[in-house]
């Protein structure tokens, strides 16, 4: 392990790279002991280095056999070896330096650099992992062109891949292949990628705009083969998507796609070679849920978008991580959008961000969009940085308009093909396209934390005019007291008793040509502002933050008989369902009140009423029904709480008494719909199909939580089903509102039908990691010794632990502090086996100034982790900043 206390890198250190890398030879003879690579790196010094000497190659974990200048071998005097790096004393301007060093991919249990997975070689280069594979400047501004020699046994590994296009594949004397890839694009090392192993492939073809014919391949283990049609489907969509709304074709004759079981992410984008989580690429009606197939699809689409806005322009720092992680998430979003419903699919995105996101931006971790320094940066691979910087590039997409946008990014582009740059100059690309100054908006990059808009208003209706008042601040964040006025785009509109009013501003003229005029995006970019609004007949409801326009948190004091108008007539679907999440929030914030002062609790009927008509009401989307009528998360409402006031057995007994008086109040509606949205046609993951199971299971489920009998409904669908989404539903049904009587027999069953699927079990784990029962701690522990449970392998540690801590909070909060140090436990364990892991399960215990009775038991947890000696970088930066 390294230093328990390592020191930060921070942006205003960056220097350009001394030496630059035209050309890299990499040899390698993959074998069960051991793997020997040979490097070969066309040496530049860089014109910005004028007179350095001294080059150095980070490297970790390696085993250095021999170095060489131009085909001379260097004496042991002439470098220096280092436990992350390699010093070569007097390089000469111009040369090839060679290394061969010795590593054991059998061995690597961070999964990063070169290892090994059910049987096969694969990598993870990003952000940091080819250095363990051979010395390099392992850095994303050097780019180089790749080619790639791989020596491995015929029969055991019969498939040799790796990026670019494969010139030759031939047979060796002592029964080993040889095979040569050469990728002409220059990359820098974090996308280079190799696979080597026993696989089977599906293959399709896509004829470009341009009319070049590529070969599309997507590599499983051979039981897996007919998993991947709705990936390589998935696929071809993406490609024709981003030439119809990006203009962006792809650039090599083939694209190859490999499933990995042991992976650390969901996918990565290596150039022309993606290696994708088994989890994010295979699906099949009795293995993925209808959630699981967009996933995929989004994933799909992410990682092929990643060839241009990550691959052909990559970035120039780690600080610039968001230059493609958040355009790219913008683009995937985009992309599902217009493959589903724009709307639910805004409303899921909204929902992660303010849940997960909006928690990040006010806890210990909280970081700009483009971060100042980091100690670890695989701990920067964050909501932050992904979502919220795809919300930024949203925002300019708002601010500019579709057209300008496109000409932005094309200039983008164009003016930064086969480079490395920074957010900056996407900025700038934007500006110098569309002549929109963006100097205040570039603060969205640069400062850190959840902007808060409060608004408040008055109608003089004598004038017929009508004020709106806003006024915005942001909180302290680490390292940032004081925070200057953001750029905020607030869409706006004002609802009459008719409908949504058309909109002119004071000293405007009267808008008679545009078609619809009834929303403006107001620009608030001062402390405080006011916008008077002329010809307002009447006191409206203002629909505020429509389409969530900007990541912000919204104040305005709406009544529930103004939430009610907004659920039931404004012609914005996102504010639909935000207002139909508020009025949810202000009932049982009364409720938990109403308990904790041993009241009777009382739902509001206003409440009941809401959610009835939205049953009633069967032109409305089943799928944006659902999304309405599904209550506010646990998380969600302790992070709205604030820093010491999440009460969580308060916030879970108000929930679930709010959630089985609906479901006892609605009863007949909801036992209506869950018969009406039966489907008598066989499986499919299509967008009407999905929506009705969304709604039919969120109505068995409210009908099994207040009346138990319902519970035969479960059981019934639990026989019927013939795909996971409704297995799993109906399970969940029984598991969290049934006795153990009921459960028990039916998990097993389960598993004894579905135990050869890595992917349900990996399911099974998660619904008893998250069932609220008293027995949620012992069970978790019981499974941490199933044969089907591995510490090694993220996806299991995920779906149980990572679930247990984030999805069940009533237990991982126990009283007697046992979820804590299940957790920490586990972190402890995970530190030398995977550091990256590890320090991603801790966010859960980083949230401890939350929780009412909870907080020095979590602290006392991070405290025990921060005292141990051999602490990994990735867990050291996360406990130090949370107890800070």
């Amino acid at each position: 392990m390294r230093d328990a206390s390592p020191g930060a890198v921070f942006l205003k250190d960056y220097r350009p790279p001394a030496f630059l890398i035209n050309r890299t030879e990499l040899h390698f003879e993959l074998g069960e002991e051991e793997t020997l690579v040979t490097s070969r790196l066309h040496l530049l010094r860089s014109p910005e280095a004028e007179g350095e000497q001294q080059l150095t190659l980070h490297g970790q974990e390696l085993e250095l056999l021999q170095v060489l200048i131009d085909n001379e071998v260097l004496a042991e005097s002439a470098y220096q070896q280092n436990e992350d790096s390699l010093v070569v004393f007097d390089v000469p301007e111009q040369c090839v330096l060679s290394c061969k060093t010795r590593i054991r991919p059998q061995n690597n249990t961070s999964l990063e650099g070169l290892y090994r997975s059910q049987g096969m070689f694969c990598t993870q280069c990003e952000a940091e992992g080819f250095r363990k594979i051979t010395y390099y400047l392992d850095r994303p501004d050097v780019m180089s062109v790749f080619s790639v020699t791989m020596v491995a046994d015929d029969t055991r590994y019969p498939v040799l891949l790796s990026n670019g296009n494969q010139l030759e594949s031939k047979l060796l004397d002592d029964g080993r292949r040889q095979v040569l890839w050469h990728d002409p694009f220059p990359k820098p090392s974090y996308l280079f990628a190799l696979v080597a192993g026993d696989l089977q492939y599906i293959e399709d073809h896509f004829e470009t705009m341009s009319g070049r014919r590529v070969t599309l391949r997507i590599f499983v283990e051979p039981k897996d083969l007919g998993k991947c049609e709705h990936a390589m489907a998935s696929l071809k969509r993406s490609m024709r998507w981003d030439e119809d709304v990006f203009g962006r074709e792809y650039d090599l004759d083939i694209f190859n796609v490999v499933a990995v079981d042991s992976f650390n992410m969901g996918a990565m984008e290596n150039k022309s070679l993606n290696i994708f989580n088994t989890s994010c690429v295979l699906c099949d009606p009795d293995i993925t849920t209808d959630h699981g197939y967009q996933q995929v699809e989004a994933i799909v689409a992410h990682e092929y978008f990643h060839n241009w806005s990550g691959n052909r322009v990559t970035c120039r720092d780690w600080f610039q991580l968001s230059l493609k992680e958040g355009f790219t998430v913008f683009r995937d979003a985009e992309f599902s959008s217009d493959m589903g419903s724009r709307t639910v699919k805004r409303v899921e995105d909204v929902a992660v961000l303010r849940t997960a996101q909006f928690a990040e931006d006010a806890g210990p971790m909280a970081h700009p969009v483009r971060p100042d320094s980091y100690i670890e940066i695989n701990n920067f691979y964050t909501l932050t940085v992904y979502e919220k910087g795809a919300e930024v590039v949203r925002m300019i997409h708002t601010l500019l308009g579709p057209e300008r946008f496109r000409a932005g990014s094309d200039l983008y582009f164009q003016r930064h093909d086969g480079q490395a740059v920074t957010c900056e100059d996407f900025v700038r690309a934007m500006e110098d396209a569309s002549g929109v100054d963006l100097q205040q908006f570039r603060r969205w990059y640069s400062q850190a934390g959840t902007p808060r808009i409060t608004v408040r208003d008055e109608y003089d209706a004598d004038s017929a005019c009508y004020t709106l008042h806003v006024a915005q601040s942001c909180p302290p964040t680490p390292g940032q007291e004081q925070k200057s006025p953001f750029v905020i785009p607030l869409a706006m509109g004002l609802l009459g008793d008719a409908g949504n009013l058309p909109l002119t501003l004071q000293g405007e003229e009267p808008d008679t040509e545009t078609a619809d005029n009834t929303q403006r995006v107001l620009m608030v970019d001062q402390p405080s502002q006011c916008f008077v609004f002329e010809g307002v007949p009447e006191r409206p409801v203002p629909s505020l933050l429509r389409g969530f326009s900007a990541p912000v948190r919204l104040e305005y004091n709406y009544s529930r008989e103004d939430l009610c108008r907004l659920m039931s007539s404004d012609d914005d679907g996102f504010v639909r369902w935000d207002s139909a999440q508020n009025l949810a929030i202000q009932v049982i914030t009364q409720v938990q009140s109403q308990l904790a002062g041993g009241q009777a609790a009382v739902v509001d009927p206003l409440l009941l009423d809401a959610c009835g008509k939205l049953l009633a009401d069967t032109s409305l989307d089943p799928a944006m029904v659902a999304a309405m009528l599904t209550l506010p998360s646990e998380n969600y409402l302790a992070e709205l709480a604030g820093e010491g006031a999440a009460d969580v057995d308060g916030i879970h007994a108000a929930r679930l008494l709010v959630h089985r008086t609906m479901g006892e109040a609605l009863s007949a509606q909801l036992l209506a719909r869950y018969r009406e949205l039966a489907c008598n046609q066989p499986y499919a993951a299509t967008g009407e199909q999905i929506a009705a199971r969304a709604l039919r299971n969120l109505c068995l489920n409210y009908l099994a939580s207040a009346d138990t009998g319902h519970l035969s409904l479960a059981t019934a669908q639990l026989a019927a089903a013939d795909n996971l989404t409704d297995r799993l539903a109906a399970l969940k049904v029984l598991a969290f509102h049934g006795q153990e009587a009921d459960w028990a027999d039916p998990l097993q069953a389960f598993y004894d039908a579905w135990g050869h699927e890595t992917l349900v079990v990996n399911q099974w784990l998660a619904l008893q990691a998250t069932m609220p029962d008293s027995s949620a701690i012992a069970r978790v522990r019981k499974l941490m010794h199933h044969p089907d449970f591995d510490l090694r392998n993220p996806n299991k540690v995920r779906s149980l632990v990572g679930a247990f801590a984030g999805q069940n909070p009533v237990n991982f909060h126990s009283a007697d502090g046992e979820g804590y140090r299940l957790l920490a436990e586990t972190v402890a364990e995970l530190n030398g086996v995977n550091p990256q892991i590890a320090s991603r399960l801790l966010a859960p215990l980083t949230k401890w100034r939350y929780y009412v009775g909870r907080s020095e038991l979590m602290r006392a947890e991070l405290e025990k982790l921060a005292a141990l000696s051999d602490l990994s970088p990735d867990v050291y930066e996360v406990v130090t900043k949370s107890l800070q």
